[in-house]
């Protein structure tokens, strides 16, 4: 069987691992057995820190709810269930937003749990 060189497709393969490695440090974005293994890496961190950036920005919301929550004597946990017993449906992401940006608004639908738990 006659011998098959495969120059183009080792050098496209090479050129597309090098091209995604710029900017890496040293000899990471030098030569390809180190450039490959750390773009391997650099791809499962991507996929693992997608799943955990939304971990991360419930943890925040829920602390930015807690603490406006607070202020107008209420726990997250006694506000959330208040919301839900008074039929009103707002997710943590619009509710934290309201507790930084508009406290007034906060403030009434935190009085609107209120009212539902103490009826």
């Amino acid at each position: 069987m006659a011998r098959v060189k495969g120059g183009v497709v080792t050098r496209r393969r090479h050129k597309r691992v090098l091209k995604l490695a710029k900017g890496y440090f040293g000899s990471k974005h030098r030569l390809f057995k180190t450039a490959k293994e750390q773009v391997m890496k650099s791809l499962l961190y991507a996929f693992r820190d997608r799943r955990a950036k939304k971990r991360d920005f419930r943890k925040l919301w829920i602390a930015r709810i807690n603490a406006a929550a607070r202020n107008n004597g209420l726990s997250y946990s006694k506000l959330m269930y208040g919301l839900k017993q008074s039929g009103i449906e707002i997710n943590r992401k619009i509710l934290a937003d309201l507790a930084v940006n508009d406290a007034k608004a906060f403030s009434d639908l935190a009085n609107v749990a209120k009212q539902k738990l103490n009826a």
